[in-house]
């Protein structure tokens, strides 16, 4: 039960982050589409990629987490299913964007563990005291 309550405010914690990241993701996938040069990466990576393709999938991935954050605090099962899916989506995306935001993408990628912790540990614990009494 305890595991189940941690899990629960987890969730809840869970849901603002992805909410918060998810706006940070979409501000980060601006700044890439609008100007291309300002991030670069080192020389001799082993992955070169074009910053504004990736601006455009921070941009997606970030709109839709925010979406996903708000839908969590439903308590469905489908939200918790999507909410796995887009922070598996942000952790590698923002793993291929290490070499241009290292500490941004280690941030999120911290934060995308934990998100993925807590949806999938919460189980059937997801019900908010304004559920109970319906």
């Amino acid at each position: 039960m305890a595991r189940s309550a941690v899990a629960l405010g987890g969730t809840v914690f869970a849901a603002w982050m992805m909410i918060v990241a998810g706006a940070w993701q979409v501000l980060v996938g601006i700044a890439a589409i609008s100007k291309d040069e300002f991030f670069v990466a080192g020389a001799d990576y082993a992955y070169e990629f074009d910053t504004t393709g990736w601006g455009w999938i921070h941009l997606v991935i970030g709109a839709v987490a925010v979406v996903i954050g708000f839908s969590l605090f439903t308590g469905t099962s489908w939200a918790r299913a999507l909410g796995v899916a887009i922070a598996i989506g942000s952790l590698i995306s923002n793993f291929m964007w290490l070499p241009f935001q290292p500490w941004w993408s280690i941030m999120v990628i911290a934060l995308d563990v934990f998100i993925i912790w807590s949806l999938v540990n919460v189980g059937d614990a997801l019900r908010f005291p304004d559920q109970d009494k319906e």
